[in-house]
């Protein structure tokens, strides 16, 4: 099975097509994920994706920021393949979306040429998470079929199963299975990612360790002095009060709860100085860390309906967007995360302006909860485009159909046969 990736392509908009480029991307949103614009159902191998309008900002410096259009997908490997196949599918499509930007490519296109266009404005991800690695769409989508079929068969054989124990209503769903040549892939386990992709994970589980030893003796030495470098920030820091906009709250929830999962889309200034960027950098060094190696089996700290999120610094560390793919709506989502992980949003957007004040970094801050939640609302972008490959499925879901492949395979008591049969 492959591993998965995070792409995000970001481009300049000129000022006077944005209005153009919005009724487009209003376009494409409407007609559905087999557009005739951007066609993400015909394509292999994307979980989620998106496309949205940053909209022109002034930094903290009065320095602008001109407006510019993301693309955002999380894919199956190979990079290539993805886009290649993004290219052979959507290639005048994508001229339609990123013509609309300022240095896009003058026409006729050809297809290697809309790839370089692409790679050459990537935008790196500081981190990603990932709910299950090495799980991909078409496992996804098989295993989600194969709970079909068996609920089926069940409920053809209630009345032959009447009576029968846990374990032989089990041997029966594997006979069934068994017997049917479309299920065959379902009688053996999903192939890990590729050795060469492990290994390479195996080396960053280890060397990330190895690197802060062997820094120790310069670390412990300065954690002093950062400790109250932060204190004396976070005295002088000031949240912000303001309320969101209803128009913009509005906007939101126009885009939100179609489908069993949302996009999440968020950006914002970060706060001046070295210092507050380097605790920053670190901090997201530490999330990539666990997210690659500890929390990456179905739970992020905790909270377990995020399917995918990445962070990722804009603008030479002047913004940071953090994006995700979510189950339910979004006053549930920031309930998780302000109840299993308030700690986690201050480490890491405790560097944005106005966020309510934290006390050695991961104390107070989002505790605060409206002001939190005011301060994250005004943060929120409205995701013009989004794609779900899978939008019946939580990420529950995902998990239950997964143990039910797992369980067609090996001996069961009988009391684990039942929880077996349960999750169907």
């Amino acid at each position: 099975m492959p591993h998965q990736l995070a792409v995000t392509v970001r481009a300049n908009v000129r000022t006077e097509r944005l209005d153009d480029l919005g009724e487009l991307l209003t376009e494409i949103n409407k007609s559905g994920p087999v557009n005739h614009v951007l066609p993400f159902g015909r394509l292999a191998g994307v979980h989620f994706a998106r496309l949205f309008i940053l909209p022109e900002v002034t930094d903290l410096a009065g320095e602008a920021i001109p407006p510019s259009l993301v693309y955002i997908s999380e894919v199956d490997a190979p990079l290539d393949g993805h886009l290649d196949d993004l290219v052979r599918v959507a290639g005048p499509g994508l001229d339609r979306i990123f013509g609309h930007c300022a240095d896009y490519l003058p026409q006729p296109v050809r297809a290697a040429d809309r790839v370089r266009w692409l790679r050459a404005h990537f935008v790196s991800t500081r981190a990603f998470y990932v709910n299950t690695v090495g799980r991909g769409v078409e496992q996804i989508r098989q295993e989600a079929e194969l709970r079909g079929a068996v609920e089926s068969f069940l409920d053809q054989s209630r009345a032959d199963l009447s009576g029968h124990g846990a374990r032989q209503a089990r041997a029966a769903v594997q006979a069934f299975v068994a017997g049917r040549p479309d299920l065959a892939w379902a009688q053996s386990p999903p192939a890990p990612p590729s050795l060469l992709w492990r290994a390479k994970e195996t080396a960053h589980l280890l060397a990330v360790p190895l690197v802060g030893l062997a820094a120790s003796p310069l670390l412990a030495p300065a954690l002093p002095v950062w400790a109250a470098l932060l204190r004396w920030h976070e005295r002088r820091d000031v949240p912000s009060m303001e309320r969101p906009d209803l128009g913009h709250l509005r906007e939101l929830a126009d885009l939100e709860d179609f489908v069993a999962q949302n996009p999440f889309t968020a950006v914002g200034l970060l706060k001046p100085g070295r210092f507050r960027r380097l605790t920053a950098g670190v901090v997201l060094e530490l999330v990539d860390y666990g997210i690659r190696h500890i929390f990456n089996r179905g739970s992020l700290t905790g909270v377990k309906t995020i399917h995918f999120a990445r962070w990722v610094f804009l603008d030479d560390k002047r913004r940071l967007l953090f994006a995700s793919n979510y189950d339910g709506s979004v006053s549930s989502y920031q309930d998780d995360f302000i109840n299993l992980v308030a700690w986690g949003l201050n480490a890491v957007f405790s560097a944005g302006v106005g966020y309510p004040r934290t006390n050695w970094l991961v104390l107070a801050g989002a505790r605060q909860e409206q002001v939190f939640k005011n301060w994250e609302y005004r943060q929120m972008l409205p995701t013009q485009v989004w794609y779900s490959a899978y939008d019946s499925l939580t990420a529950k879901n995902i998990a239950d159909n997964a143990r039910l492949r797992a369980g067609l395979s090996g001996e069961m008591t009988e009391s684990a046969a039942a929880a077996w049969l349960a999750l169907l």
